[in-house]
């Protein structure tokens, strides 16, 4: 054997190893597009799970985003955060933790503020 001489050349070993190269090769491909995929419709998987009301906006911000990515940040952001209970937490903080004053029905008096 010679020092410029490529080991398993023209050989059955040479075969196998590009047989194992592709196979090996084939899976890493469509492994990473299936993590790809997963990822990308994380938003849609969690809006589901939570039964959010803007399910519809959510897929399509995910559709959209495989065009524009900013697009798919909102989606995700959307998707994660409870707008409703985030507006109620900006405005105890505005009003200095204190809470708005809360209605009350009371038969004899009427309408009361307590």
């Amino acid at each position: 054997m010679s020092l410029v001489s490529v080991p398993f050349v023209d050989s059955t070993n040479d075969i196998v190893l590009h047989g194992i190269a592709a196979v090996v090769l084939i899976v890493s491909v469509c492994a990473a597009a299936i993590a790809f995929w997963k990822l990308h419709e994380l938003p849609i998987s969690k809006a589901h799970a939570s039964e959010h009301r803007q399910l519809g906006l959510i897929t399509v911000l995910t559709w959209v985003g495989f065009v524009w990515h900013w697009v798919w940040v909102l989606a995700i952001i959307i998707a994660f955060l409870d707008v409703e209970q985030a507006i109620i937490r900006l405005r105890d903080i505005w009003h200095g933790g204190a809470k708005p004053p809360q209605y009350t029905l009371d038969e004899s008096q009427g309408d009361k503020l307590c």
